[in-house]
């Protein structure tokens, strides 16, 4: 494992990637209403990168074919924007990356479409307590499984399950670096220690139902295997001498 320390200017780079990105997503969520397509919040937020003199970081990556991922109801990550129309109740997922200078910002969120259900909206508000539960053990000489059982330790409480087939991640000069994030702990596995000028990726990933999963025929969506509600929810972060600090938090996030 090779996890990279950043240096200041690396520092100051991954800041100015993590507010565009963060411009990104909250230009996809103030999109979202009912009779709005995926494709056009898709279309918004490559333009919005784009002026913002950064590139989308999703954009060909292994070959996805849009620059943010809008994943709706049951489906958790990796939606493929379309001629979807969003519905009245829905919940809308939003995964979006900016590349600035050769540093990315990552950042997720999930979103109520008109009135959403008491559940739904239950739902959203847990999956982004548990990053912000996660992240305050996200701490010079603390492990990572300190963040992992700090989103665990919530959300389960709440009730919910957390998606284990997909994980955190480090971010950097790469969109996924070392070391794994995962949202729950791994017993048996040794986590290493935070250090100073890490930076990272928490991304809880909260099911309704079970934790299972499964992907599309697209071979990208993953969707709920029980076909509950899922929500996602992700910041960029980076490890201090105190409280971590989010590269990519947006006043209205």
């Amino acid at each position: 494992m090779a996890i990279v320390i950043k240096s200041e200017r690396d520092i100051d780079l991954m800041r100015k990637a993590g507010r565009i990105a963060a411009g990104a997503r909250s230009v996809a969520r103030q999109m979202i209403e009912p009779g709005v397509t995926t494709k056009a919040i898709n279309k918004e937020v490559f333009h919005f990168i784009k002026k913002s003199g950064a590139e989308p970081t999703f954009l060909g990556y292994g070959g996805y074919p849009a620059s943010a991922c809008i994943s709706v109801n049951e489906q958790v990550i990796h939606g493929i924007p379309g001629m979807r129309r969003l519905c009245e109740g829905d919940i809308v997922s939003v995964d979006v990356g900016a590349t600035f200078q050769g540093f990315v910002g990552d950042c997720a969120g999930t979103f109520p479409c008109g009135q959403c259900s008491d559940e739904a909206l239950r739902l959203i508000a847990a999956t982004r307590q548990s990053f912000f539960e996660g992240i305050r053990y996200a701490r010079h000489g603390n492990r990572i499984s300190d963040i992992s059982a700090g989103v665990q330790n919530y959300a389960e409480a709440q009730g919910y399950s957390l998606v284990r087939d997909y994980v955190g991640h480090g971010v950097g000069a790469k969109m996924h670096e070392d070391p794994e994030v995962p949202n729950y702990v791994q017993h048996g596995h040794g986590s290493p220690r935070l250090m100073k000028g890490m930076t990272i990726a928490v991304e809880p990933m909260v099911n309704a139902g079970g934790w299972e999963v499964r992907v599309l025929q697209d071979g990208w969506t993953v969707i709920t295997a029980d076909g509950s509600l899922s929500a996602h929810y992700e910041n960029s972060i980076l490890i201090t001498d105190g409280e971590a600090e989010i590269l990519t938090m947006a006043d209205d996030l």
